[in-house]
């Protein structure tokens, strides 16, 4: 079997491209490294965690020489680099901690696959997931393309930044057979509740405030989680080697009109008045460094690989919230911090 490494695997997105994988390639196998991290849930693969081409390690990308006896006991023909911290906030208080794991961990990664490859590269690939936050913010008009210059606000987009540079040097460098992906805003199932949409669904559940930046004017284009880790199949599998792939939905939302939306859909799915929820949005103090607009031009992996998104926005959103309003105990042990103890119970009976 080919065996297939993908790290944060546990994560809001990992989770869903690891069971695409398990579910669709009965000849990998599919190794799951996550840290378990408190964004880290393996909850999220209950319906796959006794698949016979589906193996989890609990370990850490910053501990180079375990990453190296990974690739010595598992003999990895694939890499897929999910594991990352991403919360902007966490990364202003924090920068270190990013910088140890994205930058870090990514080199890492990188010189375990090099050394275990370096003798035959043929038909291996190491896969970066990564940002469109690489590229800084833009103006009302304009998109990002795949070589757009790389203008990173935050301390997490710089972390980010940095580890696509250092893939596309061990490229150069080494020869080393990368393809690297740029992503918009991801929404969806399972997502942790410090991003804005289940941070909302989950306030506006139990009337809680709708906390909301500035004036709410800040641009995103939203994808569909399911709909990423589609793109990430099709770029493991049909990517160019040494290419890069911006991946969106075309699908450009203020902040504050999207809340209100959302709003919306709670007010109908809970049987609450009218507009109701939307006494409940506050708007805070901005976030330093905010960026006011991302837009991802995504006609390259369209026209290349097929790939094109599956929804439209309001039904992607109207689905997101019935799972959320369906899965009120995956939330609680979210929010209460109780679904680590799914690990012991699972792995360390």
């Amino acid at each position: 079997m080919k065996s297939i490494l993908i790290t944060g695997g546990a994560g809001f997105i990992g989770n869903h491209v690891v069971r695409l994988f398990v579910n669709k390639y009965h000849d990998y196998q599919i190794v799951n490294l996550d840290k378990l991290t408190y964004a880290g849930n393996l909850e999220n693969l209950e319906d796959i965690h006794d698949k016979d081409n589906y193996t989890f390690v609990k370990g850490d990308i910053c501990d180079a020489p375990f990453i190296d006896d990974l690739f010595i006991k598992y003999q990895f023909e694939g890499v897929i680099h999910l594991a990352a911290e991403s919360h902007v906030d966490r990364s202003i208080a924090d920068p270190l901690a990013f910088v140890n794991t994205n930058v870090l961990g990514t080199v890492n990664l990188l010189n375990s696959a090099n050394a275990a490859w370096k003798e035959d590269m043929d038909g291996k690939r190491f896969y970066h997931v990564s940002t469109d936050e690489v590229y800084g913010s833009l103006g009302s008009e304009g998109f990002f393309l795949e070589d757009t210059p790389y203008d990173p606000q935050s301390p997490y987009s710089a972390s980010k930044a940095s580890s696509d540079h250092f893939v596309r040097a061990y490229a150069n460098t080494y020869k080393l057979p990368v393809v690297i992906s740029n992503c918009s805003n991801n929404y969806g199932p399972n997502q942790f509740p410090e991003k804005l949409l289940p941070l909302c669904i989950n306030n506006i559940k139990h009337n809680k405030p709708l906390p909301i930046y500035g004036k709410g004017e800040n641009i995103r284009d939203w994808l569909f989680v399911v709909d990423h880790a589609r793109a990430i199949d099709d770029i493991y599998h049909k990517g160019i080697i040494g290419s890069t792939y911006n991946v969106g939905g075309f699908n450009e939302w203020k902040n504050i009109d999207i809340v209100r939306l959302l709003c919306d859909i709670m007010d109908r799915k809970l049987g609450r008045p009218k507009d109701k929820s939307k006494e409940l949005i506050t708007f805070v103090k901005d976030r330093a460094g905010h960026d006011m607009r991302y837009a991802i031009d995504a006609n390259k992996i369209k026209n290349d690989l097929g790939w094109e998104p599956s929804l439209q926005f309001e039904e992607g959103l109207e689905k997101t919230v019935d799972w959320y309003l369906e899965n009120t105990e995956w939330l609680e042990h979210v929010t209460s911090g109780s679904y680590q103890d799914y690990y012991d119970k699972q792995y360390k009976a």
